[in-house]
C-alpha cells in the first residue's frame, strides 16, 4: 500500500514535470539561439546552412510551442488555475505563447521562403549574366523581404527567451533552500 501511495504522491505532484519541462524548453532555446545558429553559420557554406536552417527552424518552432504549452499546464501546483492565478507568471507564458505562435506560424515560414526564392533568383541572376557586383531588383527585392521577415523572427525569439528567463527567475524565487 505504501508503494502505491509512494506512485499516486509522484504521479499526483507536477512539480517535477513541470521543472524537467520548462528546463528543457530554456536550454532548447537558448542552444539553438546562442550556440547551433551560429556555430552553424560560421562553419557551413552558404547553402548547407540554408538547407540545414531550413529543416531545423520549424522543428525548433514547433519544440518550443509544444514545450511552452505543456509546461503551462503543469504550473505547480494547479495547472493552468495556477497560471490564472497568478497574473505575474502568466504573464511571461502569455508573451512567449504569442511570440512563438507568430514564429511558428508567420515568420519562420515567410523567412524559409524568403530564403529559397533568393537562392532561386541567384540562379537565374547568373544564367542571365548579371554582373557579381550589384544584384538585381528582383533580389534586392527579395533580400528586403528576407530581412524584414528574418529580423522579426528573430526579435520574437529573443522576447520569447527573455519572458521564459524572467519566469524562471520567478520560478526559482520560490524555492526554499532548507539549510
Amino acid at each position: 500500500m505504501a508503494f502505491l501511495d509512494t506512485i499516486i504522491s509522484a504521479v499526483s505532484n507536477i512539480a517535477p514535470y513541470h521543472l524537467w519541462i520548462y528546463s528543457t524548453l530554456l536550454g532548447t532555446e537558448l542552444y539553438q539561439t546562442f550556440v547551433m545558429t551560429k556555430v552553424s553559420y560560421q562553419a557551413l557554406p552558404r547553402s548547407a546552412f540554408t538547407t540545414l536552417q531550413k529543416r531545423v527552424f520549424p522543428l525548433y518552432f514547433q519544440g518550443q510551442t509544444f514545450l511552452l504549452g505543456l509546461a503551462a499546464i503543469t504550473v505547480p501546483p494547479y495547472g493552468l488555475a495556477s497560471l490564472v492565478h497568478h497574473k505575474v507568471d502568466w504573464v511571461p507564458f502569455t508573451v512567449a505563447g504569442v511570440t512563438a505562435i507568430l514564429n511558428l506560424v508567420i515568420y519562420e515560414p515567410q523567412t524559409r521562403k524568403a530564403m529559397v526564392d533568393r537562392i532561386h533568383q541567384e540562379t537565374r541572376d547568373r544564367k542571365s549574366g548579371s554582373s557579381d557586383d550589384k544584384p538585381s531588383a528582383e533580389m534586392q527585392k527579395l533580400n528586403r523581404v528576407f530581412s524584414k521577415n528574418h529580423a522579426m523572427s528573430i526579435h520574437l525569439n529573443l522576447i520569447s527567451v527573455g519572458a521564459m528567463l524572467f519566469y524562471g527567475w520567478r520560478l526559482a524565487s520560490r524555492f526554499v533552500i532548507i539549510p
